[in-house]
């Protein structure tokens, strides 16, 4: 009877320690999916306030650039598509669809507003506008706020992946489907170069 007690006790301690050492693999990987999404939250606050301010940037260029439809009009088109990508990674930063969505929309975005930048070279009424020059400044701010705040989504994106990779957590998170997240990279070599803005 007393051999039956020990052995009894041996696999509650056991199933005890098992079932700590679950609760704290899923607990940590929660953790470390809502600091990714937090993470990107803070991207999203960047980028709205870059989507809000295109639109101001478009119509102080319009009155200058009038023979440069196209390109404003690509630049408006263009933001349309990324902000609404970026709705779409709100929702739910974790899809990985979504992501690549809104990385390649972001990229066309930065492509046309370099291609506007560099258009604003040949007016100097433009460059020599107040205007301008502040929304200018402004958008330079944002953009360096918003390669910071991917820079802090990509390392919580690391840590978390990192996390679900390694064994044995790897069987926590396929037991509770704890996918993958996706960095918020540059998928085009030319994209990486920032449009050089100078007034």
């Amino acid at each position: 009877m007393i051999p039956a007690l020990i052995i009894l006790g041996v696999v509650a301690f056991l199933a005890l320690i098992v079932g700590l050492w679950v609760m704290g693999a899923y607990n940590g990987l929660v953790t470390l999916r809502n600091r990714f999404k937090n993470a990107f939250a803070q991207i999203d606050v960047q980028l709205k306030r870059r989507y809000d301010l295109i639109p101001n940037l478009v119509e102080t260029a319009k009155g200058y650039m009038k023979h440069e439809r196209e390109t404003l009009d690509a630049v408006i088109s263009a933001r349309a598509e990324a902000q609404k990508c970026e709705v779409n990674v709100s929702a739910d930063p974790s899809d990985p669809a979504a992501m690549q969505s809104l990385m390649q929309a972001e990229g066309k975005l930065g492509g046309v507003l370099g291609r506007l930048m560099m258009l604003t070279e040949n007016y100097p009424d433009l460059k020599a506008n107040e205007n301008m020059k502040q929304l200018t400044e402004e958008l330079t701010t944002t953009e360096n706020k918003v390669a910071f705040a991917r820079q802090a989504y990509n390392d919580s994106v690391m840590a978390y992946n990192t996390k679900r990779e390694v064994f044995p957590t790897n069987i926590i998170a396929g037991m509770f489907n704890f996918k993958e997240a996706t960095m918020f990279e540059i998928t085009d070599a030319a994209e990486r170069n920032a449009p050089k803005v100078s007034f």
